[in-house]
């Protein structure tokens, strides 16, 4: 459980490298004149990608649920999986990634990376994070209850994602 509970901390440490990475790049693309969609689902996906992180700490510790190799080993490393893939994503968008949805006119879709084979790689990452890193360590409520409060919020995001790319000339 110690190789868990460092990779859900690691998680969080990377989730605010993540808002760094995005406060930076939304100035960069309000700069040029980008225009942010959904700004009312923005505030509950940031309470339920915390809560994920939180159930991950919690559900063990309270639950006193171990470590269960066959389970946790192989969602380990499909957590791992989707931060690379998550990264990839970032590095692929460069400037133009954020956690907000945020588009700049005239500028063409990527179609690059993880892109040339589907329309949202980046999402790909958050659905097998949200089921893998709390099944890691047994937390399967969390699993659960986040996986389907983000299908939820997931349907919501790329309605208003492909709205506001619909929009932008």
């Amino acid at each position: 459980m110690i190789v868990y509970y460092a990779l859900v901390i690691a998680t969080c440490f990377e989730r605010l490298a993540e808002l760094v990475v995005a406060k930076r790049n939304a100035a960069w693309s309000l700069a040029r004149g980008g225009v942010e969609s959904g700004r009312g689902h923005y505030p509950p996906m940031v309470v339920l990608h915390t809560g994920l992180l939180a159930g991950c700490l919690i559900e063990p510790a309270v639950a006193h649920r171990s470590f269960v190799p066959a389970l946790g080993i192989p969602m380990l490393v499909l957590a791992v999986g989707a931060q690379g893939l998550r990264w990839w994503c970032i590095r692929t968008l460069g400037n133009r990634w954020n956690t907000r949805v945020i588009v700049v006119p005239g500028l063409p879709l990527v179609d690059t990376g993880p892109y040339r084979w589907f329309a949202h790689p980046n999402y790909v990452a958050v659905v097998v994070e949200g089921f893998a890193l709390p099944l890691a360590g047994s937390a399967w409520v969390t699993a659960l209850v986040f996986t389907a409060l983000n299908a939820w919020l997931l349907t919501v995001r790329l309605r208003c994602e492909i709205r506001a790319l619909c929009a932008t000339p």
